[in-house]
């Protein structure tokens, strides 16, 4: 990130003239809506009452915001609340669930693709090899997506070989490009063929204007393979409030036929004590009607 900023501004410098398109961070510049940190107050006021106060809570989120994402955010696509993790945000997310993989699973991700895919992967020993005329870890397959390819990957053998994990963005960041329903029902068939997970990443969703999923669920058998991270970072500019969530359904098992939602929920109350209080108000009001309408 440091090299990123240097190169940037030594641009700026070179060509002080020429409008430069970031594709870095992709932090919020819109206010939250008033309805929603009314909310997150008076939780926060009622938090210095004996009748308002709360301390731990659970590690997989209130049970009621658990149950308005899966029905309203997930509404006729088979998901409970019992397989939603509420987290501080997705980016953590994606850290944890490494750690229900061994160090010897292989990866894919897009190309180019949120950093934190490849990063969190080399951490856990995963990367293998770093190639500097490339830029690339050598045990890494990246996935290209260009505008040759429409941006997305040519799932033949000879361009994508088979591994455990596959991490996908839609809408991608950094191009923005959305998946079209024929192009997941792709990726699903490809993951159930070579028995991989889909990790999906889907806090771009509410960019979505036209007809393309805004879930990997959308897309029927999807949950036999595919894991979906999203955040409230982006449809209701929680970038500092920080509240997330994680689907893990409980179709998806690993090749040994054990149940993958175990696995993560002892993760989230081994290494977790559960996404701020007050951030779940804060979501559980973006879920309301007026929340919703707040946030366009």
């Amino acid at each position: 990130m440091r090299n990123i900023t240097k190169r940037e501004l030594e641009h700026r410098q070179k060509y002080p003239q020429e409008k430069l398109i970031r594709l870095g961070i992709g932090d919020t510049t819109e206010p939250i809506p008033d309805i929603i940190t009314s909310s997150m107050a008076e939780y926060a006021l009622a938090l210095s009452t004996v009748k308002g106060y709360s301390g731990y809570g659970a590690e997989q989120g209130k049970t009621e915001l658990r149950v308005a994402i899966a029905e309203k955010l997930y509404r006729n696509m088979g998901v409970k609340g019992n397989e939603v993790f509420v987290s501080d945000g997705a980016q953590c997310d994606i850290s944890r669930l490494q750690m229900l993989f061994g160090s010897d699973v292989t990866v894919a991700v897009q190309d180019p693709s949120f950093p934190a895919y490849i990063d969190s992967s080399v951490i856990f020993g995963r990367g293998g090899n770093f190639e500097e005329k490339t830029g690339q870890y050598g045990n890494i397959s990246y996935m290209k997506c260009c505008p040759e390819n429409n941006f997305f990957p040519n799932l033949s053998p000879y361009y994508t070989p088979k591994t455990d994990v596959i991490f996908f963005c839609s809408p991608n960041n950094p191009t923005g490009n959305a998946a079209t329903r024929q192009q997941l029902k792709q990726l699903v068939e490809f993951a159930k063929t070579n028995g991989s997970i889909i990790i999906y990443d889907s806090s771009y969703a509410a960019f979505i204007s036209d007809d393309s999923p805004r879930s990997i669920y959308e897309i029927p058998g999807a949950k036999e393979v595919a894991i979906e991270v999203s955040s409230f970072s982006k449809c209701a500019g929680f970038t500092g409030v920080r509240l997330g969530w994680t689907i893990v359904p409980e179709e998806l098992k690993y090749s040994n036929g054990f149940p993958v939602i175990k696995d993560f929920d002892r993760i989230m109350c081994t290494c977790f004590n559960g996404a701020a209080s007050v951030s779940q108000a804060g979501g559980l009001a973006c879920l309301s009607q007026e929340g919703n309408d707040g946030c366009g």
